[in-house]
């Protein structure tokens, strides 16, 4: 009976490791958009998701294709694909990004995610995004703070929006985890090209190829 026990547990142990070890394959692998893969969301489902995002688009306004990321601050591939962001835009300037806050990690995560969006009502959201995203992980709250205070925001101010806009805050944040679990997301990064969810996106060069793919299939209705 013990041998069945020690048995049980090798094994779960096994599945665990698996499990990580497939993650971390999926995201070291370039994305690669087959017949395999999801199909379009709908239409109105696209307008949806991108109409009033309650966060500056970086990139086009007027943009051929969009991607959206689900992302966690404390998510190490959120954290491995951010510096892609800006040189994809810098390169393409047909193209935009939107950042959807999806704080699935919890405790701090929903915190430094909040007080993104807080910081937008001094419209520095994207300073705030990427000192959150740039910052090692975010084991406390006053590692929030002090990320968003180096890259120049008020924090002061940021603690009054936090109360002051805490409904609209908290709704912008179930909107996107609704979103999210629509789409079917299991984690973050999520990434939505146009209107196909895509994953192993790991780098510049996978989210250019995606995009790329995106623009030929003619996923992204104007």
């Amino acid at each position: 009976m013990r041998g069945d026990i020690v048995k049980r547990r090798f094994l779960g142990s096994c599945s665990a490791v698996s499990l990580l070890l497939s993650q971390a394959l999926l995201f070291a692998l370039p994305a690669v958009v087959s017949a395999q893969s999801p199909p379009f969301i709908p239409l109105e489902t696209q307008k949806h998701i991108l109409a009033e995002p309650g966060v500056p688009t970086l990139g086009a306004a007027g943009a051929d294709v969009t991607v959206v990321e689900y992302f966690d601050y404390n998510c190490p591939f959120c954290k491995a694909l951010a510096p892609a962001f800006h040189p994809f835009i810098d390169k393409d300037h047909a193209a935009a990004v939107i950042y959807k806050e999806w704080p699935i990690f919890g405790g701090v995560s929903i915190y430094a995610a909040q007080s993104a969006l807080a910081a937008n009502y001094q419209q520095k959201y994207l300073q705030a995004h990427d000192a959150l995203m740039s910052a090692p992980r975010l084991a406390e709250n006053q590692q929030v703070d002090a990320a968003l205070r180096a890259a120049g925001i008020d924090m002061i101010q940021l603690q009054k929006d936090l109360i002051a806009h805490k409904g609209a805050i908290d709704s912008l944040l179930k909107r996107n985890g609704t979103e999210a679990r629509g789409l079917g997301l299991r984690g973050t990064p999520g990434i939505l090209v146009g209107r196909q969810i895509v994953s192993g996106i790991s780098d510049l060069a996978a989210l250019q190829s995606a995009v790329a793919v995106a623009r030929r299939r003619g996923t992204d209705d104007r």
